[in-house]
């Protein structure tokens, strides 16, 4: 996926595991976005199926957060090499050379999809029809 096609929304899928790693995640792809991240959202985000990924990224904070979220850093090829699991608020992450990106998630989602390192994930965009299934 090129940096044009990141707008919208994603899906994460384990091929590994064959397992749904994120169904809604939005994508921080430029200075704001990625500035910002989930900065001023409140616990409700962290709903089962939500999801940020941080473009490029090889490390993140939890300053000013409100709630813990799980880390997946993720290489060039999509490839993970290193997760962070149940990350509490005003906390940094360990910087990995390896990653290109990193996805934050609600708490557990690295537990409910089993993903760990080495697992290979899919990231495509959602289609309209499937967002709209998703929603409702």
């Amino acid at each position: 996926m090129s940096t044009n096609d990141h707008n919208g929304e994603v899906y994460v899928y384990n091929r590994t595991r064959e397992t749904f790693v994120a169904t809604e995640a939005a994508i921080a792809d430029s200075y704001f976005p990625r500035l910002i991240g989930l900065l001023g959202k409140t616990k409700r985000w962290a709903q089962h199926g939500k999801g940020l990924w941080i473009i490029p990224s090889r490390g993140i904070h939890t300053i000013g957060m409100l709630f813990p979220i799980d880390l997946i850093f993720l290489s060039k090829d999509k490839e993970v090499v290193h997760v962070e699991e149940y990350v509490r608020p005003f906390r940094i992450s360990k910087v990995s050379l390896k990653a290109m990106s990193v996805l934050e998630l609600p708490p557990h989602a690295i537990y409910r999809s089993r993903t760990q390192v080495g697992d290979k994930l899919e990231i495509a965009r959602l289609k309209k029809q499937e967002a709209a299934a998703a929603a409702g």
